[in-house]
């Protein structure tokens, strides 16, 4: 059970990663969202955001190798991706591009629920 959990933080970390270009600049940040940042204050934050995103990522990605970090990983991954799907529930008019992000991270939630079975059963 161990190899699915870290198998399931492996790609969730790999979806969380994928942002991390953004830190480049506004051409990048168009490109993965759809959207073209007005520059100044937002462009700052996308940017930000996508520094997050990498250290988020990087985090999945190392705790999949060191199973006592399985625990707090899965439940930092289901936080962030918990908490963009409740936001964009409300969200209308999103480019094509943020819709694929919450298709993708409606499938890391279900990746992140196999993976929470998985350590569980494995604790049990």
């Amino acid at each position: 059970m161990r190899t699915v959990t870290a198998l399931v933080l492996g790609l969730v970390a790999l979806l969380h990663l994928l942002p991390a270009i953004g830190v480049l600049g506004g051409a990048q940040l168009q490109r993965l969202y759809g959207v073209e940042p007005p520059g100044g204050a937002v462009e700052l934050l996308l940017r930000h955001r996508a520094v997050s995103f990498g250290l988020l990522g990087a985090f999945l990605a190392s705790a999949a190798f060191r199973p006592e970090l399985h625990g707090p990983a899965l439940l930092v991954g289901f936080v962030s991706v918990a908490s963009f799907l409740m936001l964009a529930r409300g969200a209308e008019g999103l480019s094509a591009e943020l819709a694929a992000v919450l298709r993708a991270d409606r499938v890391a939630f279900g990746l992140l629920l196999l993976g929470a079975v998985a350590h569980g059963l494995h604790r049990a």
